[in-house]
């Protein structure tokens, strides 16, 4: 019975091409947009990293006081270098690592080879089991090459095939800022969007990976200066990079991983911290510490940009417009067979034929529509980075999934805009129709 009313839509759509063709376009175009938009919407606003991201917690405490707070209350979302490094050796975490951003330069081993500026962080050996970090060769380093300042480093499989040609390179060394460091890892492919580890520096978003790690400490006594944001509520009091370690100047990150029922305590282990600080003299306010798990902290820092809402608003917004239209079109389109809608009633046909006819008449449309939203999405997706920055542009992209939602969308879409014209449909008198005719 199906192929039938196929049948008989497919012959009407045949009938009236124009109006076809434009209730096609309608819905090709207003389901492109939306979908152009949502495949940015989703990329920003995904979870990087799913199956531990409520065990990921980002701590903030506040050394500024209410003079530095926010207007909504909220401490610094960075820490001064002596909050981190008591953090670090009071270790309440399962894993937990400070971090900051460094650009050193990499000589290559081959002479004649031009130095490479990279870009990467300073971290604890922690950071990669924390994070689930991939590997392609070696691994992260240990706890005790975190003590001893190890000269050791982890680099991007990018890094590694200018360096090296691609090899495996554990143990090998490589000149970063005019001293050796011994590779002991080099990571597979890994750029986590947003880069949740970094927020604060990175504003979520980045094209680029990190192509170096290096331990905190050796960083530190190093001289590696910070290469990320700094931000001070005061003048430093001595100058350079040991004068901001001083200083109340907040540029490290941290992040922890907490089992769920160790959440409570270390929230208390900030607040005593800042209690101990006010003891002491430093503080002269009350403990006004955060403790948000990774989720949280995305939303807390606006990580998801407010264009890629806005855009998917109005394309939405254009879908909506788009059924309208179609709504209109299928109305006029069905009311003009009202004679032949007539005779069908009055040789028996019940209500419910008329409505599976017309039903599968709008779902027709709808995968037409569809078809062409695939296109016009293809090409939205090529040409959002002419109206977003590149980075957030770079994440967008056309998947099987996307493809499926465009289908079902214009299918879905289009049968809903169909269902006040059946109605209508349905309702004609045949009587009235065969007397008027």
């Amino acid at each position: 019975m199906f192929s039938y009313y196929l049948e008989l839509a497919l012959r009407s759509l045949k009938r009236s091409p124009g109006l076809t063709a434009l209730m096609v376009l309608a819905i090709g175009f207003g389901v492109a947009a939306s979908m152009t938009s949502w495949s940015v919407f989703r990329a920003v606003s995904g979870d990087p990293i799913p199956w531990k991201s409520a065990q990921l917690f980002v701590p903030q405490i506040d050394n500024w006081g209410p003079n530095g707070r926010s207007s909504d209350g909220e401490p610094p979302n960075a820490m001064d270098y002596a909050d981190a490094m008591a953090l670090m050796r009071g270790h309440r975490a399962k894993r937990q690592s400070a971090m900051y951003q460094i650009s050193p330069s990499v000589v290559p081993a081959e002479t004649g080879k031009h130095p490479l500026n990279v870009s990467g962080h300073a971290v604890y050996g922690e950071f990669f089991p924390m994070l689930d970090v991939p590997f392609k060769y070696g691994s992260g380093w240990s706890a005790s090459d975190d003590e001893s300042r190890a000269p050791v480093a982890v680099i991007s499989s990018k890094l590694n095939q200018k360096l090296f040609g691609g090899a495996a390179s554990v143990g090998r060394s490589v000149d970063i800022d005019g001293r050796d460091y011994r590779v002991v890892g080099v990571l597979d492919d890994w750029n986590p969007q947003p880069r949740f580890y970094d927020v604060v520096n990175s504003g979520g978003f980045s094209v680029n990976g990190d192509d170096v790690f290096l331990p905190f400490l050796t960083a530190i006594q190093t001289g590696m200066s910070n290469d990320g944001n700094t931000n001070c509520n005061a003048v430093p009091k001595e100058s350079g990079f040991v004068g901001l370690q001083r200083s109340e100047c907040v540029w490290i990150a941290f992040m922890a991983e907490l089992d769920t029922g160790a959440v409570a305590a270390y929230r208390d282990y900030l607040d005593g911290y800042a209690r101990d600080q006010q003891r002491a003299g430093r503080f002269a306010w009350a403990p006004n510490g955060r403790l948000r798990d990774l989720r949280a902290w995305l939303d807390n820092q606006h990580v998801v940009p407010s264009d890629t809402k806005v855009s998917l608003l109005v394309a939405l917004g254009l879908l909506l417009v788009c059924l309208v239209n179609t709504v209109g079109l299928l109305l006029a389109k069905f009311l003009r067979r009202s004679s032949e809608i007539g005779v069908r009633r009055a040789l028996g046909a019940p209500r419910a034929a008329i409505y599976t006819q017309f039903i599968t008449e709008a779902g027709i449309v709808g995968l037409a529509g569809g078809v062409l939203g695939l296109l016009l999405t293809g090409v939205g997706v090529a040409s959002v980075g002419w109206v977003l920055p590149k980075d957030i542009a770079a994440l967008a992209r056309v998947d099987l999934s996307l493809l499926l939602l465009t289908l079902l969308v214009a299918v879905i879409a289009t049968v809903l805009a169909g269902l006040y014209p059946t109605f209508r449909a349905s309702r004609v008198q045949p009587a009235w129709q065969l007397k008027s005719n």
